[in-house]
């Protein structure tokens, strides 16, 4: 009766609510905590219950389960059963008969009971405990309550002293909700809300689930604790099945513990609304209109009664939409095929597009028709011109189904069709389905090949599991040099993405184009020479933009390997690098509606991702904190790898938004990538992460971040530094970790390589961190000179953001020379830069403090003092020893004994006592 109900850990993105439940508590002395079940009430009660522990307050807990609800008085005896005994020997002798009555025979018949002096008994327990210290009644799953301990514990919660503080967390379905009656009007009511995406993450991170699946778990689970750990497991069981690793777009498994979860949820739903709630999860676009066509002349009350239980949202215009998308898959899954079929052809003669008309009369039935499948071909096609390439593959594979077995041609072509739609769309379940069927039949070579490319096309960016996939397209592709060229540029896009191994990725690309020349096939050609021209600029080949050009010179149509990967995108891509910001946004703005309109996911998203790095680059944060947003959304949507979409977020937040926010996505684009074997985007996410740990203050991480990002490009043999600009924030991280020796051997190691390269924007960007340099080694005249200069030379680029970063160096530069009124100016200038850009988190950075503030601007004393030497002075003067201080700082305990004579040194101090004075007093 008072065991633990499993809940999930809600510790997880719950703080605020405990918060929020303690000061409703404190203020009124009721509470009442709602949510559906697996929400995690019971763990935010358990914080809240343990932290009234701590204040040494009596708590009193309750907690009933389903069954009770039939036993009268059930919970008052449990409730009593937990009473000390002590609390009752005051009672007078009814009272106390009343309750060895309850405790002994709670089960028995109640006639003979004195049920006044039960109820009096009550009251007087709890103004006894609460006499002695505070009292915290806790009652879970309220709920389960049964009627009889309902009405016993409303008498005594309107009897008790202030002292007895209660709180009720009841689940929102089905039922008449009973907290607000047994706390008293006006209680305050605080919902459990549905975690977000980045929460459900942690949460699978906290349980040793992979992260790249956090996306499509959040969507299916609604943010619903439980529900999202019990798909996670599911998951996660389901691939170790395979002997495979979990695919970031796999179907998630509604079955075991989480069709459990999902029907507790559903499980209040009358039978009637249950009805309208099955025909809403078979509509690909249900709203109450529809259903009603479709037979639920009552839909509105029906949902709204599904609404109050947290189970859909209807809109204004009518459309429904279940708030977790493991709902529907539970209402289809529990309902009978007899049941399922009728409710098909009940849609199907309701829904006004003529596509899914044929899907649900499809759906209705489960016998091959030759006419029903060749007008379900016929959707499929239409499908793909609309650019909807996932139901296209569904209805591809249901073609397939609907197929005679004496038309076997045709099906297959079918199948064909309907792995390369699920490829194109990044639909690796939909593809491998397909697949494994094409395998399993008397199919061509061809047919085979292209089967098995599909699946290689869905899987993004987990290319490193594929290995016998390739392994086997080289073999059946044998004698065919184009479709030996299809299956050597996946190779080529393998070495790069999971290998880090540009010079393979260029030679595997050289030998796709001479086998495309060979077959005649000039769109693989271009395909093959944009490979080779993208590795040559990651591999400082000066010829890189030769090789674009003739890719280019090549004929242009649609692209079937994807946008993403035609030669077209890689020259916006160039041009980004090479700050030619206006150039690349007009040519993505036509790329952008060109990628809509083909169905590609993976095309948008990448279309998306440039357009976040020209609108950040230009200081237009908050039109690259859109496209960022719209790129994450249609990777959960999709179900494409989320490492990308993370690092996209992660830099728009960390230009424009929240330095918090950043690196939390740039951690879980991190995580994501390392499980994917996504070596691009693992170093970018490193990038991210070291930049916002730079900003922030935390030199010796940024440090030991950016070191990793520096290893991952050697290791990929990365020479072009305006691929990825890690360098200058590296240098700054060691300048800021006093030293500044090794921050200008790497300056001067890639400022040759940028000179020859002629990339101007990084050298620009490594004159910002020698200008640090510099002033770190005394030359701070030298310093401010550089700086100025660099400053202009950003705006010449027409990079603000970078301008702004160069004018914060300056002022930081200006401080520690003790010039103040040119650091204030530089500041001032650096906050108008980041305040017309848009950039929040640069322009609190660069507002001026207060008079005798902190902030921005080090105390005088500290001026003469490096950064580092700064954070190591603050530390010592407020008591830290010099082991303290070294763990703290990520130092040898050596290095700080060096780091602090010369501190003692510069500011003509002899020990901690004078430092701490010189610091507060200067």
């Amino acid at each position: 009766m008072v065991a633990a109900t499993g809940n999930a850990d809600t510790s997880v993105g719950h703080g605020e609510l405990i918060k929020a439940v303690d000061h409703a508590l404190t203020t009124h002395g009721r509470a009442l905590l709602t949510g559906p079940a697996g929400a995690g009430k019971t763990e935010v009660v358990r914080a809240v219950a343990a932290a009234a522990e701590a204040r040494r307050e009596s708590v009193l807990r309750l907690a009933p389960e389903a069954a009770d609800q039939w036993i009268p008085e059930a919970s008052a005896a449990a409730l009593l059963a937990s009473v000390p005994a002590a609390a009752l020997d005051q009672l007078s002798g009814p009272q106390r008969t009343a309750i060895a009555l309850l405790r002994r025979e709670a089960d028995a018949p109640r006639a003979g009971r004195d049920h006044i002096a039960l109820r009096l008994a009550v009251v007087e327990v709890l103004r006894t405990l609460a006499a002695r210290q505070p009292v915290l009644l806790v009652l879970d799953n309220a709920q389960w309550l049964d009627a009889e301990s309902t009405d016993l514990l409303r008498f005594a919660l309107r009897l008790t002293p202030p002292r007895v503080r209660v709180l009720v967390a009841e689940c929102v379905q089905g039922g008449a909700p009973i907290g607000e009656p047994l706390c008293g009007p006006g209680v305050p009511a605080i919902r459990v809300p549905p975690l977000g995406a980045d929460e459900v993450a942690e949460l699978l991170v906290r349980h040793c689930l992979p992260a790249r699946l956090a996306g499509r778990i959040h969507q299916a689970s609604g943010g619903n604790p439980r529900l999202a750990l019990a798909l996670g497991h599911s998951l996660a069981e389901a691939a170790e099945a395979r002997d495979s690793s979990a695919h970031h777009a796999d179907p998630l498994p509604v079955s075991g513990q989480a069709r459990e979860v999902a029907r507790r949820l559903l499980a209040g739903v009358p039978a009637q609304a249950r009805r309208t709630l099955l025909l809403a999860a078979l509509a690909s676009r249900p709203t109450t209109s529809l259903l009603r066509r479709a037979g639920r002349p009552d839909a509105e009350a029906e949902l709204a009664e599904a609404e109050r239980a947290a189970l859909v949202r209807v809109g204004e215009d009518g459309t429904v939409e279940f708030t977790a998308g493991a709902l529907p898959t539970a209402l289809a899954a529990d309902a009978g095929w007899p049941e399922r079929a009728a409710g098909h052809a009940a849609l199907a003669a309701a829904v006004d597009d003529p596509v899914q008309a044929v899907r649900h009369r499809a759906l209705a039935v489960d016998t091959p028709d030759q006419w029903l499948a060749a007008e379900i071909t016929e959707a499929a096609a239409a499908c793909r011109r609309r650019g909807q390439r996932v139901l296209a593959a569904e209805l591809g594979l249901l073609a397939a189904e609907r197929t005679p077995s004496w038309l076997a041609g045709e099906e297959l072509a079918r199948l064909v069709a309907a792995a390369e739609d699920a490829g194109w769309a990044g639909r690796a379940d939909l593809a491998r389905r397909a697949t494994r069927a094409v395998l399993a039949r008397d199919a061509s070579s061809a047919d085979r090949v292209r089967a098995r490319l599909a699946v290689i096309d869905a899987a993004g960016q987990a290319l490193g599991a594929l290995d016998e996939t390739f392994a086997y397209a080289m073999d059946e592709a044998a004698g065919d040099p184009s479709l030996q060229a299809a299956v050597q540029l996946r190779i080529a896009w393998k070495h790069n993405l999971s290998d880090g191994d540009p010079v393979r990725s260029r030679d595997a690309a050289a030998e796709a184009g001479r086998l495309a020349a060979l077959g005649g096939d000039q769109t693989a050609e271009a395909m093959a020479l944009t490979v080779r021209a993208r590795m040559g600029r990651i591999l400082g080949d000066t010829d890189a933009e030769e090789i674009l050009a003739e890719a280019l010179a090549l004929p242009a149509p649609e692209v079937p390997l994807g946008m993403r990967n035609a030669p077209q995108y890689l020259d916006v891509r160039h041009a980004l690098f090479d700050d030619r910001l206006t150039d690349a946004r007009r040519q993505l703005m036509v790329l952008l509606p060109a990628v809509q309109r083909t169905g590609s996911a993976e095309d948008v998203f990448e279309v998306l991702r440039s357009l976040t790095e020209v609108e950040l680059r230009s200081g237009r944060c908050e039109a690259a904190s859109a496209h960022a947003r719209r790129a994450l959304e249609l990777t959960i949507e999709a179900g494409l790898s989320p490492g990308p979409a993370w690092y996209v977020a992660a830099m728009a937040e960390a230009t424009g938004g929240s330095f918090a926010r950043a690196a939390g996505y740039a951690r879980r684009g991190i995580q994501a990538s390392q499980e994917e074997q996504d070596q691009v985007f693992l170093s970018r996410s490193l990038h991210a992460l070291g930049l916002v740990e730079l900003a922030t203050g935390e030199a010796a991480k940024a440090v030991a971040t950016l070191r990793r990002v520096a290893a991952l490009e050697a290791a990929q043999q990365v020479v072009d530094p305006s691929v990825l600009r890690w360098h200058g924030e590296l240098a700054e991280a060691l300048i800021a970790s006093d030293a500044p020796g090794e921050a200008a051997e790497l300056l001067d190691r890639v400022h040759a390589v940028a000179l020859r390269l002629g990339r101007t924007g990084v050298v620009a960007a490594l004159d910002r961190a020698r200008g640090l340099c510099l002033s770190a080694q005394g030359e701070a005249d030298a310093a401010v000179r550089l700086l100025e200069a660099t400053a202009q030379r950003f705006d010449a680029l027409q990079l603000p953001l970078e301008r702004g970063r160069t004018l914060l160096a300056l002022a930081r530069v200006e401080r520690r020379r003790r010039r103040r009124a040119p650091a204030r100016a530089a500041l001032r200038a650096a906050a108008e830069v980041f305040g017309l850009a848009g950039a929040a988190p640069w322009t609190e950075l660069a507002r001026e403090p207060a008079p005798g503030e902190g902030g921005g601007a080090q105390a005088p004393a500290a001026a003469v003092l490096t950064e580092a030497e700064t954070r190591l002075a603050l530390l010592v003067s407020q008591g830290a020893s010099n082991q303290e201080a070294a763990a703290k700082l990520f130092l040898s305990v050596k290095t700080v004994e060096a780091r602090l004579t010369r501190i003692y040194q510069k500011l003509d101090v002899r020990s901690r006592a004078q430092l701490a004075t010189a610091l507060r007093t200067r």
